[in-house]
C-alpha cells in the first residue's frame, strides 16, 4: 500500500519520505494566556471529567481539561467509545490543536493526545508528511508516519555516510545521520536548514556526478571526424558575402564550435540564442567548415515552413561561393526528390535543408560530417538519432563511418541551471548579444476598455504598410471559459479593418490550408494574420511589427516571449501589446510586467521557471530524464546546482571511474539511484 501510495518499500524509503512542512512543539502554552484568535498550540495537563453527551448522530464526548491555569473542553464526534476508554482523568497528557472560543468557553475538536513521557509528546520540531487520500482512509495519518520513522531512527544506531569525506568537509555538509534526524525532527531551525541544504546537495550530485561521468566516458570513447581545414567556402563567404559584422557573442560560439570539430571526438553542442541573435549564420558558417574538409551538412526543421525559411536565406546567403543546397520536405516532387538522393550520394550535394523528410531510410550521404538540429526539442530521440546512420562513410561501409558532428540550436532560451542539467551531455554555447541596429520590441500591456485606442495604433502601423499579428488563446468559443476566441476574432479583426486584408491560421486546419494562409500574410497579400500560437516558433516576416496577445493573462511567460519574437525581425520599431482585463491576480499582474520591463529572453525564462516551475521545459520527459527530486528544486536551487556541479568536476577530476576506497560507498548509492532511475544522460543527445 505504502509503497503504491507514496512510493515506500523499505525502511531506507521511509526514512528518504521527507516532510513537507513543520509543527513547532517546543512551546507549551497556559490557557489562561489564549486571547483572539489562537493557531495551533500545545498544552500539558490533566483530564477532570470526560462525559458522553447527546444522542444518535449528535452524541459527542466532552472532556474537561486543566492544565492548572484554567480550564478547557475538548470534543470529540466520532471513535467515541474507544476514546472514553483510551483517556483518564488525572493521568498527565499533552495535547496539541487550536483552541476556539465558543459560548465564552475555549475549546479544541479533535486535537492530538499523547500521554506525558510518550515520544510523540516530546517538545521540538516535528514533520508533517504528504499522503494520499487512499492512505488517510486506512487511517495511516501523519502521526502515524512520524511514529514509524522516530522508531526507525532510535534503532538503527549510526547512519553510514554515503558522500565521500572530500566532499562532505569541502562542502560544508551535515553528516547524512544529522541529516536524516534533523529532517525529521529538527533541533532547531538552524539544524533544519542544514539538513535541506544537505539533501539538496546530495540528489543535485548524484545527477552532476553521473551525467559527467558518462559524458566524458562518451566523448573518450566516441571516435569523430577531424576537422582541421579552413577552407575556400568559409573564406569566401566570411570575407564576402557576411551580411554584417559578427557580434563578440557569435565569435566567441563559432571559436567553440571550431574547436570541438577538431578535437578528432564528436562533437555535441547546444547552442542558445534569443530570437534574432544570428543562431542561423553561426550554423551555414559550422556547416561551411564541414563542406571545407570534404563532407556534407545537414540542417533539419520541425515545420516545413520553417525548413523553407531557412533554405531561401541559406541560398540568398551562399549563392555566391558556389556552395549546392536543396530543400527537402514532404512536398518535395518526386522527380526532385531522386535527384537530390543521387547527389547526396556522389556527394555533389553539399548542404541539405530539410524536415523529418531528411531522415527516411532512402536518404543517405556520401560522407555525412555535420547536422544542425533546429528547435531540437520537438524532435524525438529516436528520430534525431537516425541522422547518425545516414553515413556511408569514406569506404562506402556503413559499419567504418565516424558519427557526423551533432549541433542543436533552440531560441527557447533555458535557464542555466536546467540547461545544467537538463542538457547535460551538450556542450552548451549561448548568444546573448543581437546583432547591431535591432531595435528592442516595445512591449506595452493593455486593458479592454484601451481596445479602440490600440487598434488606432495598429491602423497606423498597416497605413505605412507595416503587418500585424493578432493571437488569440483558443480557436472556437467555449462557454465554460470568458476568453476570446480565433474564430470571434477574425470577424472582429475584419469589421474593425475593412481596408485590409486578414488570414487566419491554427492548429486544426490541414498542413495545405496553413501553409496557403501563411504563404498569404509572408507575401503580403495578408496585412493581418489571425492566429494561435502555431505560429510561436518558425514564422520569419521582417515586415510584421505588431504582436497583439489577446488575454495574455492565459500564456506562460516564455510563450509570449516566443510569440514576441514573430516581430521585430526588420529595421523598423516593433510593438508586442498584452491584452488582458484590469481583474487580474497580484501574480498575473507580475508576470505581465515583467514581460513590459525586459526583452532578454534568459531574464524571462528564469523567471518563468521560479514562478511556474521547470516543469517538462524543453521536452525533458520526452528525453527520458526522470526528475525524480525528493528535496532539491530546480526552479529555485540554482547555486547549489553550479555548487553541486563544481564538486562534481572536483571528484571527477581525481577519480574518473569512481574506484578508490574513499568513494566506494557514494558509487555503490550512485548506482542504486541509478537503477530506480532509469536514467541514461546519452540519450539526451
Amino acid at each position: 500500500m505504502l509503497e503504491k501510495e507514496i512510493g515506500v518499500r523499505t525502511y531506507h524509503d521511509l526514512l528518504r519520505h521527507y516532510p513537507n512542512s513543520y509543527v513547532d512543539r517546543s512551546k507549551v502554552y497556559h490557557i489562561a494566556d489564549f486571547e483572539g484568535e489562537m493557531p495551533h498550540v500545545q498544552i500539558r495537563g490533566r483530564f477532570v471529567s470526560l462525559t458522553v453527551h447527546g444522542e444518535g448522530a449528535k452524541t459527542r464526548l466532552v472532556g474537561l481539561f486543566t492544565d492548572g491555569t484554567r480550564a478547557l473542553e475538548i470534543v470529540w464526534f466520532k471513535n467515541i467509545k474507544s476514546l472514553r476508554l483510551a483517556y483518564h482523568p488525572g493521568a498527565e497528557y499533552v495535547v496539541f490543536g487550536k483552541p476556539v472560543l465558543f459560548n465564552n468557553r475555549w475549546t479544541m475538536t479533535h486535537p492530538e493526545i499523547d500521554s506525558a513521557g510518550s515520544l510523540l509528546s516530546e517538545a521540538g520540531m516535528r514533520g508533517v508528511y504528504p499522503l494520499t487520500e487512499k492512505l488517510r482512509k486506512r487511517n495511516i495519518s501523519s502521526r502515524t508516519i512520524f511514529t514509524w520513522v522516530c522508531s526507525i531512527l532510535d534503532s538503527c544506531g549510526q547512519i553510514p555516510e554515503t558522500l565521500p569525506r572530500s566532499i562532505t568537509e569541502g562542502a560544508g555538509l551535515m553528516s547524512l545521520h544529522d541529516t536524516l534526524h534533523n529532517i525529521h525532527r529538527p533541533k532547531d531551525p538552524e539544524s533544519l536548514n542544514k539538513a535541506r541544504f544537505r539533501l539538496k546537495f546530495e540528489e543535485l550530485f548524484q545527477i552532476q556526478v553521473d551525467m559527467l561521468r558518462q559524458s566524458r566516458l562518451r566523448k573518450l570513447a566516441l571516435q569523430g571526424l577531424r576537422f582541421s581545414n579552413i577552407g575556400h567556402y568559409f573564406n569566401t563567404f566570411y570575407n564576402t558575402c557576411l551580411p554584417f559584422p559578427l557580434t563578440g557573442a557569435q565569435k566567441k560560439v563559432i571559436k567553440e564550435i571550431r574547436s570541438d570539430m577538431n578535437t578528432g571526438r564528436q562533437m555535441n553542442r547546444l547552442v542558445q540564442g534569443d530570437v534574432g541573435s544570428g543562431k542561423t549564420i553561426v550554423a551555414l558558417m559550422s556547416m561551411l567548415i564541414a563542406v571545407d574538409n570534404n563532407t556534407q551538412a545537414c540542417l533539419m526543421a520541425p515545420t516545413e515552413i520553417l525548413a523553407t525559411q531557412h533554405f531561401e536565406s541559406l541560398s540568398k546567403l551562399v549563392g555566391p561561393v558556389g556552395i549546392n543546397i536543396a530543400l527537402l520536405t514532404g512536398s518535395t516532387p518526386r522527380k526532385r526528390r531522386q535527384e537530390i538522393h543521387s547527389q547526396l550520394i556522389d556527394g555533389s550535394m553539399h548542404i541539405l535543408v530539410g524536415t523529418h523528410a531528411v531522415i527516411e531510410d532512402t536518404v543517405q550521404f556520401a560522407r555525412l560530417g555535420l547536422v544542425v538540429i533546429d528547435e531540437q526539442h520537438r524532435f524525438g530521440v529516436a528520430q534525431r538519432g537516425k541522422l547518425w546512420n545516414k553515413n556511408l562513410g569514406n569506404d562506402g561501409n556503413r559499419a567504418h563511418a565516424l558519427p557526423p558532428h551533432v549541433l542543436v540550436m533552440t531560441a527557447t532560451p533555458i535557464p542555466r541551471t536546467l540547461a545544467m542539467t537538463v542538457y547535460g551531455d551538450l556542450d552548451v554555447s549561448v548568444i546573448d548579444e543581437l546583432p547591431p541596429g535591432r531595435k528592442p520590441i516595445a512591449t506595452l500591456l493593455r486593458y479592454d476598455d484601451q481596445r479602440l485606442a490600440t487598434y488606432r495604433s495598429v491602423y497606423k502601423q498597416l497605413s505605412e504598410g507595416r503587418q500585424a499579428y493578432i493571437v488569440y488563446p483558443l480557436v472556437k468559443e467555449n462557454e465554460k471559459l470568458d476568453l476570446r476566441s480565433l474564430q470571434y476574432g477574425y470577424d472582429h479583426i475584419r469589421e474593425m479593418f475593412p481596408s485590409f486584408n486578414v488570414a487566419y491560421v491554427h492548429g486544426q486546419m490541414k498542413p495545405d490550408e496553413k501553409d496557403h494562409q501563411m504563404q498569404l500574410f509572408a507575401s503580403h497579400k495578408a496585412d493581418i494574420l489571425v492566429a494561435t500560437t502555431v505560429i510561436e516558433v518558425g514564422v520569419n516576416v521582417p515586415n510584421a511589427t505588431v504582436m497583439i496577445i489577446e488575454n495574455a493573462e492565459r500564456f506562460g511567460l516564455s510563450q509570449m516571449h516566443q510569440l514576441r519574437g514573430r516581430v521585430g525581425r526588420g529595421g523598423n520599431q516593433s510593438y508586442c501589446i498584452l491584452m488582458t482585463k484590469r481583474n487580474i491576480g497580484a501574480d498575473t499582474r507580475k508576470r505581465l510586467e515583467i514581460m513590459t520591463s525586459t526583452t532578454d529572453g534568459f531574464v524571462i525564462a528564469e523567471a518563468d521557471m521560479r514562478m511556474r516551475g521547470p516543469g517538462d521545459i524543453e521536452g525533458t520527459m520526452q528525453s527520458g530524464i526522470p526528475f525524480n527530486l525528493r528535496a532539491a528544486n530546480l526552479a529555485t536551487d540554482g547555486e547549489i546546482i553550479n555548487l553541486a556541479r563544481q564538486w562534481a568536476e572536483h571528484l571527477l577530476d581525481s577519480d574518473p571511474q569512481l574506484i578508490l576506497p574513499a568513494n566506494s560507498a557514494f558509487a555503490r548509492e550512485l548506482a542504486i539511484v541509478r537503477a530506480e532511475t532509469a536514467t541514461d544522460w546519452s540519450r539526451i543527445s
